[in-house]
This record gives C-alpha cells, sequence and structure tokens, in this order.
C-alpha cells in the first residue's frame, strides 16, 4: 500500500485490554470531504488510488459491516482498522464508544491528537471481556468534549 502516514504512533494503550494506536491520516480534502463524519472500519490499512475518485471507490469496498472474531480460549478477540473521517476538527482528545442499543458496551480514550488533522487512522484490539458480545451489533461513535458524535458507523461483531 502507498499510504502515507504524516505522523507516527501517537498513542499506545491498553485500558480496560482495549488496546489501540492513533495516526493521522495523509488524504485529500476531496477523499475526507466524501467520508466527512463516517468512521470506516477495513480488515487493513485503507487503499490509495492514483486519483480521488479511484481512492474513494478503494474505500467503500473495504468499508467492513461485520466483523468475523478469532477464538482464543473461551474469549472471542476482534482485530481492526479504523479510519475516521471527522465532521470537526480542533480536538486533542477523542473517545470511541461502543453502543448495543443506548447501553455503552465499551470506550477507549485517544489521546494526542493533532487537533488540524480531519483524518485519524488506527487499529483497536478487544475481546469479549471488553464488553462486545459475538453476534451483536454496535454503533461505534467518535466523540469528543461534550459528547459531539464527530464520526460514526455500525459493525456487527461476528
Amino acid at each position: 500500500m502507498n499510504r502515507t502516514i504524516i505522523a507516527s504512533v501517537v498513542a499506545f494503550a491498553a485500558i480496560a485490554g482495549i488496546e489501540q494506536r492513533v495516526a493521522e491520516a495523509d488524504l485529500s480534502k476531496g477523499v475526507i470531504g466524501a467520508f466527512k463524519s463516517q468512521l470506516v472500519i477495513s480488515a487493513e490499512e485503507l487503499p490509495e488510488g492514483k486519483n480521488d475518485k479511484e481512492t474513494i471507490a478503494k474505500i467503500k469496498a473495504a468499508k467492513l459491516s461485520a466483523l468475523t472474531g478469532e477464538q482464543k480460549e473461551d474469549v472471542t478477540y476482534w482485530h481492526f482498522h479504523y479510519t475516521a473521517f471527522l465532521s470537526k476538527t480542533g480536538n486533542t482528545k477523542l473517545k470511541l464508544e461502543f453502543y448495543n442499543g443506548k447501553q455503552l458496551s465499551a470506550d477507549q480514550q485517544l489521546d494526542g491528537i493533532d487537533p488540524k488533522s480531519g483524518a485519524l487512522t488506527g487499529e483497536i484490539n478487544i475481546d469479549e471481556d471488553q464488553g462486545l458480545a459475538k453476534g451483536k451489533t454496535y454503533t461505534i461513535k467518535m466523540v469528543g468534549p461534550n459528547d459531539a458524535v464527530v464520526a460514526s458507523t455500525t459493525l456487527t461483531m461476528k
């Protein structure tokens, strides 16, 4: 992949067993605008095309609506990449929240965010012990201060 990461990993954490890392994505304003407010979940880092139109098509093809976990002993683990196309910039801290209906199932604080970045990319490792359940569909929200949602999606954990 030709993805250029303009910043190295700015955070590594294992809070409540959720492991994550965050970086700023180097995407054009056109691509960011096409996915504004969306949280794209993918198996790998997002592919890049020769131009914005091709990149947008490749991102749409890579976007997952369901994710199959891996069984380790008695627990299912999920690993995925995310790219958040933010509806609002200016935050240095964001939180990734997993909702089952209106109930918060898991969350993760993301620190060290470039407040000028319109897109963030990272990886998440999470398992059933952190509150998620196999077969459930979650609304995943990236929220800023005052619980303002800056990106979201739905994902079924298989």
